[in-house]
């Protein structure tokens, strides 16, 4: 893919998590380390630990690294954006970090030549739990296609016979890191229960009535599908990624963007 895009060189925006760790894992295995830049962007809101993480595995892989903190450029945002001033923790602040993230890489990526990779997986992306022009942005999305539980076995598939990615990153409870205290089961189920259902629905291609009699619970199952229906239109604006099971979003999976179920 980059041979024939011209690219040489690659970018990943490291937070300190095990997505961006493996895409910068497998992003050295492909373009060698000389090629990849780790980028991490830290906030009030990222812990001390994601940041030690990012940086040892920046260590760890011998890959150039940098720290941009956006801070002051959220605060600056605040302070234009809202009418009082003054942080109301909601959405709106969660996602604009992404985007002030997303804006960062594109920048390096403009001024430098790097192609951005997009971290996301196909659990997040299936739901939506992604920001459109923030974490989703770049040339290519890597493991689009690997469900979460998949990328913590290629965690450990990885760190076999030595610790490339920091262990902490595989025991910690994953998280964006927008808002205080926050982890993905805040909006999530847990991810073992979600791709499950997820396989059922998206590559087994079964209806709600099946998934819930193979065992899960009715709400649940519901909601579920909902929210893949509704992020359809996440899905069309994201990078294009690597097809990895056997059906992936894209050409692969195209529903209507705006319907409404009867």
């Amino acid at each position: 893919y980059l041979r024939k895009t011209g690219f040489k060189r690659v970018l990943v925006g490291l937070s300190g998590g095990i997505d961006s760790s493996v895409v910068a894992v497998l992003a050295v295995a492909a373009c060698g380390k000389e090629n990849v830049l780790g980028v991490a962007m830290p906030s009030k809101y990222s812990s001390p630990g994601s940041l030690a993480d990012a940086r040892q595995l920046a260590l760890n892989l011998g890959i150039a690294y940098r720290e941009i903190p956006i801070q002051s450029i959220f605060d600056e945002c605040l302070t234009t954006l809202n009418k009082e001033g003054t942080s109301l923790v909601d959405l709106a602040e969660e996602n604009i970090q992404a985007r002030i993230r997303g804006n960062i890489l594109m920048f390096i990526s403009n001024r430098e030549g790097y192609l951005t990779l997009s971290t996301g997986n196909k659990s997040e992306l299936a739901v939506g739990y992604c920001t459109l022009y923030g974490d989703m942005c770049g040339g290519l999305a890597v493991i689009s296609d690997v469900p979460k539980t998949m990328v913590y076995v290629l965690t450990r598939y990885i760190n076999r016979e030595r610790e490339i990615i920091p262990a902490q990153v595989l025991v910690k409870p994953p998280s964006a890191e927008l808002r205080p205290d926050q982890t993905d089961q805040d909006s999530l189920p847990p991810y073992e229960i979600l791709d499950a259902i997820l396989h059922l629905y998206i590559e087994e291609n079964k209806p709600a009535a099946e998934i819930i009699a193979a065992g899960y619970d009715a709400a649940l199952v519901r909601e579920i599908i909902q929210k893949i229906d509704r992020a359809e239109y996440k899905r069309r604006q994201a990078a294009l990624g690597l097809k990895v099971t056997t059906k992936a979003f894209g050409i692969g999976r195209r529903i209507p963007i705006a319907w409404q179920q009867q």
